[in-house]
């Protein structure tokens, strides 16, 4: 399967310090990836690095076969990878609504003048992009909580919110940043779904961080494995469970008697 999104030795410093060593891995299209690690491993860091939050020290990400490697953040999210934030990133005083909405006037095609005069094209345009964010809400279960401000909501349903949002930019590729964090097993459960049937419906790539377990093996079909910025190992769910280096990554080792 040919790969989306190609990470080729990837290091980023800071000072001194290697956040992110010589760490290569692939996104295949239309595949689930996990990127897990314990607190600190760098895995956070590579999202901003194939964002362009941060700048490469060295290294290549390539994204449908191109290097994007400093462009800036607007023109990577132009080209589709869109991502969610650790730290719920919404207008927490607009509508759930209108943060759906919002984002989805990234892609009018109308100029200021129709905007102003209210012309056909601006009409046309407004009145799609409407649906569109309605047909969102719908698909993510939030049409019912439409009106309410978005700081209002549950902690679990801002997070759903910010994955909308993400959404509505029409990804290619699709970065999750923890997004089950502060959510309850039954919340977890469903986002494990979400996550497969938005994949399906959207025709989208995932790279997903997660310190949930139950939704990495639950969902996806590969793990890469971070520790101490380096990459610790990678292959199947299954494999990554058993590896007695991830294992001892998480846990600690065990002494012998």
């Amino acid at each position: 399967m040919a790969a989306i999104l190609e990470i080729s030795n990837l290091t980023k410093r800071f000072g001194g310090l290697a956040a992110v060593n010589d760490v290569s891995f692939s996104v295949p299209e239309g595949a689930i990836v996990g990127l897990i690690g314990p607190n600190g491993a760098g895995k956070t860091t590579i999202f901003n690095l194939i964002t362009g939050v941060y700048s490469v020290t060295s290294g290549d990400v390539k994204f449908q076969g191109q290097s994007i490697v400093g462009l800036p953040p607007f023109k990577i999210a132009d080209r589709g990878i869109t991502r969610t934030f650790q730290n719920i990133r919404l207008f927490k005083n607009l509508t759930v609504f209108e943060n759906v909405l919002t984002a989805c006037h990234m892609s009018a095609q109308y100029n200021l003048a129709e905007t102003i005069l209210r012309l056909p094209r601006f009409r046309k345009e407004e009145k799609l992009l409407y649906e569109k964010a309605e047909n969102l809400l719908s698909i993510m279960g939030l049409t019912e909580r439409r009106d309410l401000v978005a700081n209002n909501l549950p902690y679990g349903m801002q997070r759903r919110l910010e994955i909308v949002r993400a959404l509505a930019l029409d990804p290619k590729l699709l970065l999750l940043d923890e997004p089950a964090a502060g959510m309850n097993p039954d919340e977890t459960e469903h986002l494990m779904n979400l996550i497969g049937q938005i994949r399906k419906d959207f025709k989208l790539s995932v790279l997903v961080i997660e310190h949930h377990m139950d939704l990495i093996m639950g969902v996806c079909e590969h793990i890469v494995v971070l520790n101490f910025g380096l990459k610790l190992a990678e292959g199947r769910p299954e494999d990554v469970a058993n590896n007695p280096k991830v294992v001892e990554a998480y846990l600690g080792a065990t002494e012998e008697a």
